[in-house]
This record gives C-alpha cells, sequence and structure tokens, in this order.
C-alpha cells in the first residue's frame, strides 16, 4: 500500500489495471490446441441484455450488457465518448474499467479459466477480451459470457452481432488465452465475485474511491468487512471514504476500530488523530498522534507532521 498525506487522513491508494487498447473482430476463432481442462454442467444466464457490437464499438457494448445486468442501465452509444477512443479504433481495457466506476460499479478483474466458469455458475456474467487473429497480427475483441454447455464443450457469449452465441470450449480457450485471459466483473457494491480475493476485492473497491464513488465505495468496504472481518485495508479505505463524505464521526469509530484490531498499525492511529483533531478533541488527537509517531515505520515523517500540525493548531 501507498499512502498519500494531504489535510485529509492518509490514503489507501491501489494500482489500477493496466489498459491494452483493443478494435473488434472480424475474424471467427481458431480451433485451440489444448484443452481447457473444465467440465460443465448447463449454465446460461438469461437475464444478461444483448447490444448488437457495431464496427469497432464491442468495447461499449460489451459494457453496456454487463453494466446493464447490474442494475445500471446504459447504452453503447452513451458509453462511446467514454470508453472508446476514435483515433485508435478501439477500447482500452482501462477505460472500460473506469466507465464501470463511473457507473457506481465494481471492476474486479479475473485471469483464469477456473475463475471463469465459477463466476458464470454463480450467475455473473464476465466480460472478456479475446484475439480472434494471431499473436503477430491481433484481432481484438470484446465479448460477454453469458454460459457453457458441459455436454456439447461450449461456452455461450454475446458476442458481435449475435446473442448465445456457442463456441467450442477449445476455440475459446485459445482466443482468450492470447489477451492474457483477461476476464472483468462489473458487480454492484454490495456483491462480492464468487471469487473475491481480499487485496483485489479492496483494491477494486479503492477504484470506486478514485472515481469519485465514495457512497459506493463506503458500500463496498463494508461488503469487503463482511467478508473479512477486520481487514486492516478496508477499515482504512472505508474510514478515508466516511472522511471525505464529511461523515466525522463514523470515520472516528472506523479508524478505532482499525487501530484497535491492529495496533501495530501508525496509519490507523494517524488517521484518528487527524479526525480527533478537526473534531475539536484536541487531547485524544494528541494521543493518537504520539502513538502513530512512536510506531514509525515507513511514513513516519507524515505522522510528525500530522503531531507537529496539532499541536501547532493547523488541525
Amino acid at each position: 500500500m501507498v499512502h498519500h498525506y494531504a489535510r485529509a487522513p492518509i490514503r489507501v491508494t491501489l494500482v489500477l489495471l493496466a489498459g491494452w487498447l483493443v478494435g473488434c473482430a472480424g475474424l471467427s476463432p481458431d480451433h485451440a490446441r489444448r484443452d481447457p481442462q473444465a467440465h460443465f454442467s448447463h449454465i446460461l444466464l438469461e437475464t444478461v441484455p444483448f447490444y448488437p457490437q457495431e464496427s469497432y464499438h464491442c468495447g461499449p457494448a460489451a459494457l453496456a450488457m454487463v453494466l446493464s445486468w447490474s442494475g445500471s442501465p446504459a447504452q453503447p452509444d452513451e458509453l462511446v465518448p467514454e470508453v472508446y477512443t476514435p483515433s485508435r479504433k478501439g477500447s482500452l481495457r482501462s477505460a472500460l474499467v473506469g466507465g464501470a466506476r463511473r457507473h457506481g460499479r465494481v471492476a474486479y478483474p479475473i485471469s483464469d479459466f477456473d475463475a471463469l466458469r465459477a463466476e458464470l455458475k454463480a450467475g455473473n456474467p464476465v466480460l472478456v477480451l479475446q484475439n480472434l487473429g494471431l499473436a503477430w497480427y491481433p484481432v481484438w475483441h470484446y465479448a460477454v459470457a453469458v454460459g457453457y454447455d458441459e455436454r456439447q464443450r461450449e461456452i455461450i457469449l454475446h458476442s458481435g452481432t449475435t446473442p448465445y452465441k456457442r463456441v467450442s470450449l477449445e476455440a475459446f480457450e485459445n482466443t482468450w488465452a492470447r489477451s492474457d485471459r483477461w476476464g472483468l466483473l462489473v458487480l454492484p457494491p454490495t456483491e462480492l465475485p464468487a471469487t473475491a480475493q481480499e487485496h483485489a476485492y479492496v483494491e477494486a473497491i479503492a477504484g470506486l474511491e478514485r472515481a469519485r464513488k465514495r457512497d459506493a465505495a463506503v458500500t463496498g468496504y463494508r461488503a469487503a468487512l463482511s467478508r473479512w472481518p477486520g481487514s486492516l485495508a478496508a477499515l482504512m479505505g472505508l474510514g478515508n471514504s466516511l472522511y471525505a463524505l464529511s461523515d466525522l464521526a463514523q470515520a472516528e469509530v472506523t479508524f478505532r476500530e482499525a487501530s484497535r484490531l491492529h495496533p501495530a498499525a501508525g496509519s490507523a492511529f494517524n488517521n484518528l488523530a487527524h479526525v480527533l483533531a478537526e473534531r475539536g478533541r484536541h487531547d485524544e488527537a494528541l494521543e493518537a498522534a504520539h502513538r502513530a509517531v512512536s510506531l514509525g515505520g515507513s511514513f513516519s515523517d507524515l505522522y510528525e507532521k500530522t503531531l507537529k500540525d496539532i499541536q501547532t493548531g493547523k488541525l
């Protein structure tokens, strides 16, 4: 975690997903050379809307499908200005992630076949990136996985102009592998992915903070804490989001809990000191600030600044 100090408490800043620019495919997928080693029952998510993907606009269309499914209605044309780069005739992966966040949705990445299978089984569609061309001549394409058929060994996609398109698992695995198996879940912040991992999920919620969707971030951090009670990263993110919403009372409660559960976390005491000072509780703020300084660590200079600001009345 990297902490940033300003007038607000120290923030937990997490890594953004790297972006690839992709256009839309005009080739059919090749058959894979290897087996994805998956054995599926029959699953079909019939509540995922379908929007035809016009030339080069597979990114906006795919994002509109998963956003609308998640309860945030969107049309592809509305998303084009947000996620499409005309000069490059394609959409960045990072643009789709950012687009999901701007609509108050958690953008959670997956990158393996087992996770894709588990999410579909849990009822979650997955936005996927395929290379329908060759490694040396890529034809990038976004689609939405909406089901699978074990008996026929097929995956079912909303792809191009075809809803519920059936593609052999071997062919899909081959084309998906060429994108390093990039997949994206787009979920409301009340819902956790079936395959959620603590660090990755908290990182995804931090993206909502950066998109200034702080109410959604608060909901997401609380969902994370329901799965991982006591998570320091989730507690810090929740406290910072509450502070940004000017809910100092709940921010104090959250930072107190973080400092109680993680007595060696200087950042928790530093942020608690900051909030207490703003609430006019000078003596308690000094005590918390001294504790942060005594713990030291990589951000000791920031803790010392908080202490000095409280002592000199700047806080």
